[in-house]
């Protein structure tokens, strides 16, 4: 075959090729839009993490917030509409909405993942592995450390969003800092409680003994956490249990045990 023969063969392959794809594309529009919605499919990619919204949660949302969508044209079900509305609620990360070939509204939703429970007077919520702050949930609580007393944060119990202040961020990243090197370690298990006394200093519980830890503030953590494991195989052994009731690792290089 000819160049010219075979140039003209391939342009004319790709013309029909280029009407297939726009009747295809524009009969399976035409199939959509007298298609209607069968019914409602959701999925929550981590209810084996968290179970801050249930299935039945989310279409009580939809069913109050957007309304009829049922027996409704695909075309006509406003997918961004319903994704806000399940953005909207505090414990979602994301939602996405679609619409499959059978018919059905689809919702992927993901929850946020809090890392800390922070205990105020007026209330409490949570901040979850991005820094994000939302309220305490009504239906279910996340097993996380919880930290109360004197926080220096300024949410309150109804707040969602990101810390604004850079002075309270940037303690609120030291202290994810802090749990996430708990979480690593026995001392996930081994302290019960942690509270901000009025100076600003960290005060740690362990689960057994009387002593309360004075940490200081969420900085030199792996040294900390040195100096404490110094007092139970050094002091403890020597000095019996319950013989001090406070033991500082605030200051650097030091350990300072009082009864």
């Amino acid at each position: 075959m000819k160049p010219v023969v075979r140039h003209i063969a391939r342009i004319s392959g790709l013309a029909v090729f280029c009407m297939y794809m726009v009747v295809t594309i524009a009969a399976s529009s035409v199939q959509r839009s007298s298609r209607t919605c069968t019914g409602l499919d959701i999925v929550i990619t981590d209810s084996s993490e968290n179970c801050f919204v249930t299935g039945n949660d989310i279409r009580q949302f939809i069913a109050r917030e957007y309304g009829k969508y049922e027996g409704v044209c695909l075309d006509s079900i406003n997918l961004v509409k319903i994704e806000n509305i399940i953005d909207g609620r505090s414990a979602v990360r994301k939602c996405e909405a679609y619409v499959t070939g059978d018919g059905k509204l689809n919702l992927r939703v993901s929850q946020r993942k809090p890392v800390i429970r922070f205990q105020k007077n007026d209330g409490g919520f949570y901040a979850d592995e991005d820094g994000f702050l939302f309220p305490l949930q009504r239906n279910y609580t996340s097993l996380v450390p919880i930290i109360d007393g004197n926080i220096p944060l300024k949410a309150n119990s109804g707040y969602k969003g990101k810390v604004e202040d850079e002075k309270e961020l940037k303690w609120l990243k030291k202290m994810m800092s802090l749990v996430d090197y708990m979480n690593g370690s026995v001392w996930k298990r081994n302290i019960v409680q942690i509270s901000i006394d009025r100076d600003g200093d960290i005060i740690m519980v362990p689960r057994e003994g009387k002593e309360k830890f004075i940490f200081g503030q969420p900085d030199r953590i792996k040294e900390k956490f040195e100096l404490m494991e110094l007092y139970y195989t050094s002091v403890l052994p020597e000095k019996g249990e319950d013989y001090y009731s406070t033991v500082n690792v605030k200051y650097e290089n030091q350990l300072i045990c009082r009864k």
